[in-house]
């Protein structure tokens, strides 16, 4: 099992000093949330929460989580970082591919880029891009990130963009490993068909276990089951050895560590109390 610490929604000079102590303590990687804004007025309701509200988020505090990403990546060593998830839909492909390369280059490829639609129709509304058919254009989104990554001239004309052909250097040595969030049909379909993993948030257990049963299902149906493929979540049952080990058995990678419930609207805490929080817990659960 690997572990990810959730860094975000918090006082932004936390990021730093927190990035050194999740490396310094043995964690794999660092999970950063990510928000455009909070509307003034909106309709849409938050999927992750039992009772769709969102009134949490209103004065939580979100750094542009590839900003974040590049803050972290440049005061550390091996840590791995991701996104957790990145609403790309209401973002210019082109724009972010060019980020995430420099990312990648500068921090030695340690970036696994978390990826997804947002739920809110508002986001979309903010960034000007049409609501109507965000799957068909997160999808062609997906194909362009990968073939900007090639180092070679790439073009796309899609039904939703049409790009002309470009070519964008420095690009990574590696590709970029691209996670899939989302717990719809059609987002396990696509982590299933073309990512190299997916992300979950917010899924009870016997949940969780029925998402990747369906994934690995469509794995085979789509013959990509010999890829290799992560599988992110929460921490919720990762406070115990046995939860830990059940997680892994069902085909959990990496568990996301979060000592606080932004849902219910629980303050944040000093960072000395969340540096030994997270001491406290890679000495429990992390091997070294």
């Amino acid at each position: 099992m690997k572990f990810s610490y959730q860094v975000g929604m918090c006082d932004p000079t936390h990021y730093v000093p927190l990035a050194r102590a999740a490396e310094e303590a043995g964690f794999d990687a660092l999970s950063i949330p990510d928000s455009i804004c909070y509307p003034q007025e909106a309709s849409s309701k938050y999927p992750y929460n039992k009772d769709g509200s969102r009134e949490f988020l209103e004065s939580v505090p979100f750094v542009e989580s590839l900003i974040a990403v590049a803050h972290m990546a440049a005061v550390t060593q091996d840590i791995r970082f991701n996104t957790f998830v990145y609403k790309l839909a209401v973002r210019q492909a082109a724009v972010v591919a060019k980020q995430v390369q420099g990312i990648q280059v500068l921090s030695g490829n340690r970036f696994d880029f978390g990826i997804g639609i947002s739920p809110w129709e508002e986001d979309f509304a903010v960034c000007a891009v049409p609501w109507e058919k965000r799957g068909k254009r997160f999808d062609e989104q997906i194909e362009i990130l990968r073939g900007l990554e090639s180092g070679e001239f790439f073009g796309h004309r899609g039904e939703m963009i049409d790009m002309p052909a470009n070519k964008m250097t420095p690009v990574p040595d590696t590709p970029t490993p691209l996670l899939i969030g989302g717990h719809t049909e059609p987002a396990l379909k696509r982590a299933a068909r073309v990512g190299d993993g997916w992300m979950c948030a917010g899924a009870d257990k016997e949940a969780l276990r029925a998402y990747i049963g369906r994934i690995n299902q469509l794995r085979a149906e789509y013959g990509t089951a010999d890829r290799p493929f992560q599988v992110f979540t929460t921490g919720q049952d990762a406070f115990t050895r046995e939860g830990i080990e059940e997680l892994e058995s069902i085909g959990v990678t990496t568990v996301v560590i979060g000592f606080r419930n932004v849902y219910e609207m629980e303050p944040d805490k000093p960072l000395e109390e969340k540096i030994q929080m997270l001491q406290w817990y890679a000495g429990e659960f992390i091997d070294d």
